[in-house]
C-alpha cells in the first residue's frame, strides 16, 4: 500500500536569465541537473546537433550518440545527464569542467556506484599508479589494453587468445575462417554463441550430406575422403591440361601450325632482359608443354616452370592414386581421369553452398567428435559472468569524459549561455578569422558554402565565406564569419586572410563568398553620399568616354571630307556655322549664367539666416539624406538572428536568438591604437603620405569651411559692407544673364532669316 501521508515535493524553481533576447535557462545548481528531464523542452536553446564540425571532445560526442546516428539529441542529453547524478556524491562537480575526477566523487553508497569506483581502482592498480586518488581521460584511454589483457572481458566472445588449449584456439580459428567473427572488447576478431551454434548446425549437415555421398559406391567420391583436396589439385590445372592436348590435335591436323603453337621467338626475347622467377605472370600464357605432333604431357621434365608445382601436386593427389606412377600422361588417360570426378564435381556443386565446406570432412568430423562445441560453450559462459568489471571499466571512460565535457555542451545547447557570456567560446564557434583590419570570433565550420548559404542569409548578418589551408599541411577546411561591425568597403571575393583555430593554429584564409547585408549604423548614414559619388564617377567616366569617342569620329570624319575634296579637286565647305554655334554659344552663357544665380541665392540664403540656424539647417538636411539608410539599417541590425547560421549546420535552434548591436560590436573588433600612443605626424613618410588625394581633399573642405565661417561672419558684422558688395555681385550677374538672353534670341532670329550673326 503506498504511502499517502507522505508530502508532495515542491517543483522545481528554474532560474532564467534573458539574453539575446530570449529566456534562457541557468543551469547552477545540482538540483537544476537533476531535474533536467522535467524542464519543458520548448524553453530549451536547441533540440539537435550534429556529431561534426563542433570544437568539442570527439569521444564524448561519441558516447552521447547512442544510436550512432550522427546527431545529439534532447533525450541523449537527458539521459547522460540522469547517469552523471546518479553516480556523483555531487552532480555539481560538472560545472568545474575539471579533467581529474576524484574517486571520493563516486556515489559508491549504491552498487553501481561501488562497482564503478572499484574498476576505477583497477584501472590505476594496472597502470602502476597504486597512490593516485583522481582518474583522468588519459588513464581510461588505456582501457583497450586492460580488457585486451584480460582473459574474460565480459562481452561474450572469445578469442583465440581466450582458449589456453591450443586445439581449442585452432577451432576458434577455424570457425571464424567459415561463419564470420565479431569484434572482442580487447579490438581481437572472435566468436560468440550465435557464431559457434551456425557454425555446429552447418558442420552437422554438412557430414550427414557427405557419409550419404560414401553410400554410392564411390561415384561420387573416387578418392575417399581424399577426393576433396584431389579434385581442388584437379581443377587448378584443368584448363591448361585442355589447353595442351587440344594444341596437339590441331598440330596432328596439320604439322605446319605446331611452329604457331609453340612460343615464338619474339615471345622469348621480351622475356630475355626481364628478371624471371617461376610464379612469373608472363609465363602464366605460355602451354603448360611443348606441342608436337601426337605429343604427351610430361609429368617430370619439359613442363612450363609456371605451372609445374600444380602439375606435381596434381601428380601426388589424383594421378598416383588412380594410375599408378607416370612420367607422362597421355589424352585418353586424361579424359578418363576427368571422368571419374564427374559425380564429385556435381555433387561439390551443390554441397558448397554449406559455409564449412572448405574445412573438407575430415576436419569437420574431428571438430565434431572431439567435444569442441561443450568446450567453447563453456569458455562463452565464462566470459559472461566477468561482464559486470569490464562494463564498469566502459563505465569509467564514459564517466571521466562526461565529468570534463558534459557542461560545456549543456551551456551551448540547453541555453546559450557561453555564446552570449564575455571570455567564454561556444562548441560551434571554430576560431577568430583576421581580415581586412578586424576580427571577427563568431566563425562556424561548413560543409558546402552553397547550401549553407541559402538557409544563412536569413540571419540578416553580413557573412564572409573562407576557405582554410594549413600552410604545413594538405589539410583543408571552409569557414563562415559573421562581420558585425566596422564597413564593408574592402570585403570581396578573393582578398585573404588568417584564421587561428581554437588549438591557435593558424590557417590561410580566402574570401570564395560574400552575403551582403547592414554592418552598422555608421556605415548606413555615408551610403547615399558613397551612392552619389559613384554614381557621378559613372557618369563622368561614360560621359568622358562618349566625348573621346565623338572626337575620334568626328576627327576621322572631318580628314575623310578633306582627302575626297582635295582628290576631287573642289574646296571643301567651312565646316564652322557661325549661325549655329553662336547659339550653342548663347545657350551655354545662359546656363553658367543659370547655376551662377542659383549658387548666389543658396549663399544668399545661408548669409541671411543667423547664426544659430545654420547648423541646425546641415544637420537637418543630412539626417534628411541619409535618416531612411540608418532606419533601415537599424531596423535590420536588430533582426540579426543566429539560429540560420546553425541550422544551415544541421542544428536544430529552437529560438530566434538575435544579435543585436552592442553585443555585435563585441563579436567584431576593429583596429585601433593602444592606449598612450601617439601618432608621429613629422616623418618623411607621413609627410609623403600627406601629399596623397585624400590628405588633399580634406584640406581642401577645410579650406572651404573656414572661408565660410569668414564671410558669415564679414556679412553680419554691420562694420564691413560685405552685403552691399553681394548684392552689386548679384545685379551685374542678373545683367549678363539679360544680355545673354537676348543675344541668344537675337542669334536664333537671324539663324532663321538665314543672315550672319555678328
Amino acid at each position: 500500500m503506498a504511502d499517502t501521508t507522505k508530502e508532495p515535493q515542491p517543483p522545481h524553481r528554474w532560474r532564467f536569465a534573458r539574453v539575446g533576447s530570449f529566456n534562457q535557462v541557468l543551469l547552477q545548481s545540482a538540483d537544476d541537473l537533476r531535474q533536467l528531464g522535467e524542464l519543458d523542452q520548448k524553453l530549451w536553446a536547441t533540440l539537435s546537433c550534429p556529431t561534426t564540425g563542433l570544437e568539442f571532445d570527439q569521444q564524448t560526442l561519441e558516447l552521447l550518440d547512442s544510436n550512432g546516428d550522427g546527431r545529439v539529441r534532447a533525450q541523449d542529453l537527458i539521459e547522460a545527464v540522469a547517469w552523471v547524478c546518479h553516480r556523483l556524491k555531487d552532480p555539481a562537480d560538472l560545472f568545474s569542467r575539471a579533467a581529474a575526477l576524484p574517486l571520493d566523487a563516486i556515489d559508491d553508497s549504491h552498487p553501481e556506484g561501488l562497482t564503478l569506483r572499484t574498476a576505477a581502482r583497477h584501472i590505476l592498480d594496472f597502470l602502476g599508479e597504486q597512490e593516485a586518488q583522481a582518474i583522468t581521460a588519459e588513464h581510461t584511454a588505456e582501457s583497450q589494453r586492460i580488457l585486451a589483457s584480460t582473459r574474460f572481458n565480459g562481452d561474450g566472445v572469445v578469442t583465440p587468445n581466450t582458449a589456453e588449449e591450443p586445439a581449442l584456439s585452432a577451432a576458434i580459428e577455424d570457425i571464424i575462417a567459415c561463419v564470420g567473427s565479431v569484434p572482442d572488447r580487447s579490438g581481437q576478431d572472435g566468436i560468440d554463441q550465435t557464431l559457434s551454434e551456425r557454425f555446429f548446425d552447418a558442420a552437422e549437415a554438412y557430414l550427414v550430406w557427405w557419409e550419404k555421398a560414401h553410400a554410392d559406391d564411390g561415384q561420387r567420391l573416387p578418392l575417399g575422403d581424399d577426393t576433396p583436396q584431389a579434385f581442388a589439385a584437379l581443377a587448378s590445372v584443368q584448363a591448361k591440361i585442355d589447353d595442351f592436348f587440344t594444341r596437339v590435335r590441331l598440330a596432328a591436323f596439320d604439322a605446319s601450325a605446331a611452329d604457331h603453337l609453340n612460343p615464338a621467338e619474339e615471345d622469348y626475347a621480351a622475356l630475355a632482359k626481364a628478371t624471371l622467377s617461376a610464379h612469373a605472370d608472363s609465363l602464366a600464357e605460355f602451354p603448360i608443354a611443348r606441342i608436337t605432333r601426337g605429343a604427351e604431357l610430361p609429368l617430370v621434365d619439359g613442363l612450363n616452370p609456371r605451372w609445374a608445382a600444380a602439375v606435381q601436386a596434381f601428380r601426388t593427389r589424383v594421378i598416383t592414386p588412380l594410375l599408378g606412377e607416370r612420367d607422362h600422361l597421355s589424352e585418353a588417360q586424361w579424359q578418363e581421369i576427368t571422368a571419374a570426378f564427374e559425380g564429385y564435381c556435381d555433387w561439390a556443386a551443390k554441397s558448397s553452398a554449406s559455409p564449412v565446406a572448405p574445412l573438407g570432412p575430415a576436419r569437420v568430423r574431428e571438430l565434431l567428435h572431439q567435444q569442441t562445441r561443450a568446450a567453447l560453450d563453456s569458455l562463452i559462459v565464462e566470459d559472461c559472468k566477468a561482464a559486470s568489471l569490464a562494463d564498469a571499466v566502459l563505465d569509467v571512460n564514459r564517466l571521466v569524459h562526461y565529468h570534463q565535457h558534459l557542461d560545456t555542451l549543456l551551456q551551448s545547447y540547453v541555453s546559450l549561455q557561453d555564446f552570449y557570456t564575455p571570455g567564454r567560446i561556444a562548441v560551434f564557434q571554430a576560431g577568430t578569422l583576421y581580415l581586412d583590419g578586424r576580427s571577427c570570433d563568431l566563425c562556424i565550420r561548413v560543409q558546402d558554402p552553397n547550401a549553407h548559404g541559402e538557409l544563412a542569409t536569413l540571419s540578416q548578418t553580413f557573412l564572409v565565406y573562407c576557405r582554410c589551408r594549413r600552410r604545413d599541411g594538405e589539410d583543408e577546411m571552409t569557414i563562415v564569419a559573421a562581420v558585425t561591425n566596422g564597413h564593408a568597403r574592402n570585403l570581396m571575393v578573393g582578398r585573404n586572410g588568417i584564421f587561428y583555430d581554437r588549438q591557435d593554429r593558424d590557417w590561410d584564409a580566402t574570401v570564395i563568398k560574400v552575403v551582403t547585408h547592414p554592418i552598422s549604423v555608421g556605415e548606413a548614414a555615408w551610403l547615399p553620399y558613397r551612392r552619389v559619388g559613384r554614381a557621378i564617377a559613372q557618369w563622368v567616366e561614360r560621359f568622358s568616354s562618349e566625348r573621346d569617342k565623338a572626337i575620334d569620329d568626328g576627327s576621322l570624319k572631318t580628314i575623310s571630307e578633306l582627302t575626297a575634296h582635295a582628290q576631287a579637286g573642289t574646296p571643301a565647305k567651312s565646316p564652322f556655322d557661325i549661325a549655329r554655334f553662336a547659339g550653342i554659344f548663347a545657350a551655354i552663357g545662359l546656363a553658367i549664367g543659370a547655376i551662377g544665380t542659383a549658387l548666389a541665392s543658396i549663399f544668399g540664403g545661408l548669409l541671411e539666416m543667423q547664426w544659430w540656424e545654420l547648423p541646425i539647417d546641415i544637420a537637418g538636411l543630412m539626417l534628411l539624406i541619409s535618416g531612411p539608410s540608418m532606419l533601415l539599417a537599424f531596423l535590420k541590425l536588430h533582426q540579426r538572428n543566429l539560429g540560420p547560421l546553425l541550422d544551415g549546420n544541421g542544428w536544430a535552434v529552437n529560438t530566434r536568438a538575435k544579435i543585436n548591436i552592442p553585443f555585435g560590436s563585441t563579436l567584431t573588433r576593429t583596429a585601433r591604437l593602444p592606449q598612450g600612443a601617439r601618432l608621429a605626424l613629422g616623418t618623411a613618410a607621413s609627410r609623403a603620405s600627406a601629399r596623397g588625394p585624400r590628405e588633399w581633399a580634406r584640406a581642401i573642405l577645410l579650406v572651404v569651411g573656414l572661408l565660410a565661417l569668414l564671410l558669415a561672419w564679414m556679412y553680419w558684422n554691420p562694420e564691413i559692407p560685405l552685403a552691399k558688395h553681394l548684392q552689386q555681385w548679384r545685379d551685374r550677374l542678373e545683367t549678363i544673364q539679360s544680355t545673354q538672353a537676348s543675344a541668344a534670341t537675337a542669334a536664333e532670329q537671324d539663324a532663321k532669316d538665314g543672315s550672319p550673326a555678328q
